[in-house]
Parts: C-alpha cells; structure tokens; sequence
C-alpha cells in the first residue's frame, strides 16, 4: 500500500472520538436501542457502517479526482479542514458549557421499530446528516488521498466502518437501559470539552503544516 499506517490511525482515532460525542446517528441509535430493545439498535448500527461506506467511497473518489484535476486543491483544502476542525470545536465546547449549567436532557426512546425498520432509519439519518459531510471533507485534508491506491481506500473504509459501527454496536448493547443512557448523558459535557480541546490542538497543527 502506499499509504504508512499512521495516516490510518490518526483518521480512524478523529472518527472514534467524532462518534464517542454525541450526535444525531450517536442518539438515534440510543433512542431506538431503548425504545425497540438491542436487536434494532444493532441494526442501526449496521445501518452507519453502510452509510459509512457510501460515504466514504464517494468522498474519497471525488475528492482523488479533484486533486488529479487541480493539485493546489490538496493545500487549499487542508486550509478548509483547520477551518472545519476549528467549528467542530467550537459545537462541542458550547455544548459542554451548555451541559455544564443545565440538567441533562431527557431522551425518549423510539418504540416499535422492527430491525429493518431501525437500519433504515438509522441509514437515512448518516445519509442525510450534514456532519458526516463535513467529516469526511476533514478527514481527507489529513489521509493523503491524492497517493492512495484503491487498497489503501478500501482499508481507510473498513477501518472506518469497524470503529464506528463497533462503538454504535456498543452503544446498542448498553442503551438498552435507560440508566446507561442517564449516565451517558451525565458525562456529554466532560466528553463534549475534551474532545473541542483536542481538535483545537489538531487544527492548529494542521494549519501551520500548511502556512508555516
């Protein structure tokens, strides 16, 4: 492959912590793992790995294209992804300030769901879900895509689909409580700071790479 493996780890770690915060796939498969029980939350798990794997694909082909077409491109977007990681950060500490000064959210869960009822569902939220856009711009301004062959995109899309259908499948384990999902939503704010914190560091490491 002509990718090293670290270009791998740093994406499927930002995907793993994007996924640990919450967000509208993340509470769409807790709100159904209560309501409907394990079975459909695990099938809304499988239902991000599929969106995933759209996702994935679509970004990685067009964005290699673009960068065929016009190198500068490559430079122009690793500006744009500083951009996005900054307002990332900035969602995720408003939302733990918020979540430090008022009682957590009651969530309710989505009764009634049938396991293909629920892995449509949850395929329709990734799908329409403007963040996955915004994601997947990010995470191809760090995973050099302009030199990665069709291996390294399969790779980049299995890995991504392990770690983010395996956390969802976790998610649909435990949620099926609505005590974990009380607790979960106790410790949102503490998750929300430190991931803002850390991807303000990243963003400004990824900005100096290109301006320095």
């Amino acid at each position: 492959m002509a990718v090293d493996l670290v270009s791998f780890v740093t994406v499927w770690s930002f995907i793993g912590l994007n996924v640990l915060s919450p967000g509208p796939n993340v509470l769409n498969t807790i709100t159904i793992s209560m309501g409907s029980g394990r079975g459909p939350g695990l099938a809304a798990a499988a239902g991000v790995g599929l969106g995933i794997v759209i996702w994935c694909l679509g970004m990685s082909l067009g964005v290699a294209m673009l960068f065929a077409l016009f190198p500068v491109a490559q430079s122009l977007l690793r500006l744009v992804g500083a951009g996005l990681l900054i307002w990332f950060a900035s969602r995720y500490l408003r939302s733990a300030w918020r979540g430090f000064h008022r009682q957590p959210a009651a969530l309710s869960g989505v009764g009634g769901l049938s396991r293909s009822a629920a892995f449509l569902r949850s395929l329709m939220v990734i799908a329409l879900n403007p963040k996955a856009l915004t994601t997947w711009l990010f995470v191809l301004t760090i995973f050099p895509i302009a030199r990665a062959g069709a291996a390294d995109v399969a790779v980049l899309c299995a890995g991504t689909v392990i770690v983010a259908a395996g956390i969802h499948s976790g998610y649909a384990v435990i949620f099926s409580t609505r005590r974990a999902a009380r607790a979960y939503l106790k410790a949102a704010p503490f998750i929300n700071a430190a991931v803002g914190v850390f991807f303000l560091v990243v963003a400004t490491e990824l900005a100096l790479s290109v301006l320095g």
